[in-house]
């Protein structure tokens, strides 16, 4: 049984993109070099054809396993959210109360954290602290360096 994971739209479509470039582009480039080793004779001796068809494996494998991530994939309807509180998809502007520097985190799928993006899994440490957590809450985060004390400003979708 696979397990249902839910995306943001923009992730949805991502995922989708990546599974079409594989069917569409990355599926006829490897039919093609197999073909083209296997024209080159002795099937027993070429390696061409071994690492073209080694690589066929694992593009194949890779297909199924998108094909499977898209078809157990639930969006999130963003309209829905609610900005009270810190929740997935929230993103949330803080303070470090020790550094007093303000950031802004979007809180994502694991699948589709980006830290250059701004974007922080909902399973990371700062996120996980700050679920349920509304504006002018103070929370106490245990990270790898310390506790990071952090104030909720601002929670918008």
């Amino acid at each position: 049984m696979s397990e249902i994971k839910y995306y943001s739209q923009e992730g949805l479509e991502k995922l989708k993109e990546e599974l079409n470039h594989l069917i569409t582009v990355e599926r006829p480039a490897i039919s093609a070099a197999i073909a083209e080793a296997r024209d080159k004779g002795d099937l027993s001796e070429n390696a061409e054809y071994d690492a073209a068809k080694d690589a066929q494996g694992h593009l194949e494998a890779k297909i199924v396993k998108l094909q499977t991530l898209v078809s157990n994939a639930r969006l999130l309807d963003e309209t829905k959210l609610d900005t009270s509180k810190v929740l997935l998809l929230s993103k949330v502007e803080f303070t470090n109360l020790k550094t007093k520097i303000t950031q802004v985190f979007e809180i994502v799928p694991e699948s589709e954290a980006n830290l250059r993006e701004g974007k922080i899994s909902i399973t990371s440490p700062i996120a996980q602290g700050m679920l349920g957590k509304k504006v002018g809450d103070i929370c106490q985060i245990d990270v790898p360096a310390g506790k990071l004390e952090l104030k909720i400003t601002k929670i918008t979708r």
